[in-house]
């Protein structure tokens, strides 16, 4: 068997002397094999590392591609038009729409109406409608068929900036209509104004009386100053209370705490 030869310190009455060993050519195949494993891990673990890197940017990105869908609304336009006392005289019920959408500024004007913020107060947001307690258990959601430069869908009102995040893409009008006993006037309107609402908030503080109560006094808030402003913009609308709440939630996508209350179509009359 041919060896190779090695040096080997040996420590003999105080001096070193250094032989030679041999070595066995299956120890240097051995060692050489050691290394080369060695560097052949380190090269799996460095790529191992990379994709641990790409798959956490991966998921790190993934709130920033289901991000919300948010449009601003134009500020709403407060100055000019009938007077309350003269809105109030010329408020009437509408179920009959002409085929007009509806502009920008004047869904911003029923959503402002609503449920909009009007001043910073010392306790918060001042509102464009009273609630039991400051609580605002009710929520504002714009179903649009026909609305000028916004997309089809179920549009959910933030007071606090004043635009609106899309719920749920799609012309949804007829799921509605359907969900509402087929009232026609629910599917022919270029959107309806949806008012529900989270009765728990308030039962909270109130309890039953609170969830019984309250909770339908401030939306009955929002739905009168909606036919306050319709009529302002020479529009039309009607309440609609009677649908099936859990297949309107459904249409809607509603959150699970929330419960739909009236439903608004608002258009152009036909004369």
């Amino acid at each position: 068997m041919r060896t190779e030869r090695t040096t080997k310190r040996v420590q003999r009455a105080g001096e070193t002397v250094h032989t030679a060993l041999p070595v066995p050519d299956e120890i240097v195949f051995l060692l050489c094999r050691s290394i080369r494993y060695y560097r052949v891990r380190e090269e799996r673990i460095m790529k191992g590392r990379s994709l641990l890197l790409l798959l956490v940017f991966f998921f790190m990105s993934l709130p920033l591609l289901g991000e919300d869908v948010v449009f601003s609304l134009p500020a709403p336009r407060i100055e000019g038009g009938p007077g309350v006392t003269e809105a109030m005289n010329a408020r009437r019920s509408t179920r009959r729409f002409t085929d007009e959408g509806l502009g920008l500024e004047e869904v911003s004007l029923l959503l402002w109406a609503s449920s909009g913020k009007t001043a910073d107060a010392v306790t918060g947001a001042t509102r464009t409608v009273p609630s039991a307690g400051g609580l605002y258990p009710v929520t504002v959601y714009l179903v649009a068929r026909d609305v000028d430069a916004l997309e089809q869908g179920v549009w959910r009102y933030d007071y606090r900036s004043h635009a609106l995040t899309l719920n749920k893409k799609g012309d949804l009008s007829k799921p509605l209509s359907k969900a509402a006993g087929g009232q026609v006037y629910v599917r022919t309107a270029p959107a309806c104004i949806v008012i529900a609402a989270d009765p728990g908030r308030t039962a909270r503080v109130y309890g039953t009386r609170g969830e019984t109560r309250y909770v339908h006094m401030d939306a009955g808030h929002s739905a009168q100053n909606v036919y306050l402003a319709a009529c302002s913009l020479l529009l039309g609308t009607v309440e609609v209370g009677a649908f099936i709440d859990e297949r309107v939630k459904s249409v809607l996508g509603l959150e699970e705490d929330e419960t739909p209350l009236l439903i608004m179509p608002v258009g152009h009359p036909l004369r």
